[in-house]
């Protein structure tokens, strides 16, 4: 039991010695809670640095007996969410579906697939013999009935007729002109139309088929723009508002990017995606586009700017990341929050301005408010090894 004692405590003074020997800065570590070690030895500078002797009195600087020589880049600015793609998809500006108002035989179908028709055109036509029929008896109805009108309206002003009868002629008038619009709209049901202007789709009929109430013909769709409706992320609601410029290109057509506007956006998140549905408005002048392509939507918004340092300043430590800001000579701890990595450099939020200049090389060995030796900046400048030992080096009394 002894000698498993003996051996720990060994093995625990030694590892103090490696490091009270290898790591920077021990000896004032030990300093700060009252340890001092006049026995133990001198820590070596390593290769590449240049040791420095302190003034009578004075603290060594960098917390280990010598100046460190480092390297540093600038601070750039980078903005981000200034751009934002989305999947969409294609639809007519307006489109209907046009059916029959009434059950019938087909008679004849006037466009063909691809024509373009005005609001009102006639697409085809249902037998109408019966309906024809019954048209001609009630016009045939209403002239009887106005001669009996003006005949009752004679004999009433003699006093020929009581005024029940001529009440009862115009009533019977009035009675056959309904009859009449009735067998006109039964006859103009007959007749299939389209209710809008634009292109004929692919006819779903064809002439002798027999159609019921509601049985789809084809399909007319207005081109002249394409609606494209995509998702957008919840993060950029705040940012978009109708009227606000969009760009897209089609899958279907390689090369060509159409310019639009938001025409409409929702009133709601979607809350298992968290995404908000957008409308945009295209014009499809040329005709190039059509209801349902795919699109590749990109919007343009101010962004955000922050600092970006080089990845290899970034450190941590209990409190977060950090980076080293060099400063006529002093090392200064700056604490720099980790915002996006690039592929050119982090992102940070921190108390950094471009083209400060932050320490990429001889990091591990530096300590708040430490002395350090500049050897290449962000400016190109470069110090030569005995122009830095000449800058440690204390001035020499006359």
């Amino acid at each position: 039991m002894i000698r498993q004692l003996v051996i720990s405590l060994v093995i625990l003074l030694m590892a103090f010695a490696a490091w009270l020997t290898f790591v920077p800065g021990s000896r004032d570590l030990l300093a700060t809670y009252g340890i001092t070690l006049p026995f133990a030895p001198e820590q070596p500078a390593p290769p590449g640095q240049i040791a420095q002797a302190a003034p009578p009195g004075q603290p060594r600087p960098g917390g280990g007996g010598r100046v460190t020589n480092v390297v540093t880049t600038a601070v750039g600015i980078s903005t981000i969410n200034d751009g934002l793609s989305a999947i969409g998809e294609g639809r007519s500006f307006r489109s209907v579906t046009v059916s029959s108002s009434a059950g019938g035989t087909l008679e004849e179908l006037l466009v063909s697939p691809g024509h373009e028709v005005e609001a009102g055109a006639t697409i085809g036509r249902l037998d109408a013999d019966d309906q024809q029929v019954a048209y001609d008896l009630a016009l045939l109805a209403v002239e009887d009935t106005r001669a009996t009108v003006a005949r009752t309206e004679g004999l009433a002003t003699n006093n020929v007729v009581a005024t029940t009868a001529l009440t009862a002629a115009r009533l019977a008038s009035a009675t056959a002109e309904l009859d009449l619009r009735n067998a006109q709209n039964n006859l103009d049901r007959r007749t299939i139309t389209s209710p809008i202007s634009g292109t004929v789709g692919l006819m779903q009929v064809t002439p002798g088929n027999y159609l019921t109430a509601q049985t789809t013909v084809t399909t007319v769709d207005d081109n002249s723009s394409i609606l494209v409706n995509f998702w957008v992320p919840e993060r950029y609601a705040a940012s978009l508002r109708t009227d606000m410029p969009v760009s897209v290109s089609a899958v279907a057509l390689p090369g060509r990017v159409f310019d639009g506007t938001i025409s409409a956006i929702d009133n709601r998140i979607d809350p298992a995606s968290r995404t908000l549905q957008v409308q945009a408005s295209i014009p499809n002048d040329d005709g190039l586009m059509r209801a349902g392509m795919s699109f590749v939507v990109s919007l343009a918004f101010p962004g955000e700017q922050f600092p970006t340092v080089n990845p290899l300043a970034i450190l941590w430590s209990a409190d977060g990341s950090y980076v080293w800001k060099y400063d006529q000579g002093i090392a200064t701890r700056v604490a720099a929050e980790i915002v996006q990595r690039n592929s050119d450099g982090v992102l940070v939020r921190g108390d950094l301005a471009p083209g400060d200049a932050i320490i990429t090389e001889g990091i591990l060995q530096l300590s708040e408010g430490a002395t350090v030796t500049l050897l290449e900046g962000p400016d190109g400048t470069t110090t030569t090894t005995e122009e830095a030992a000449a800058s440690a080096a204390p001035a020499q009394p006359i």
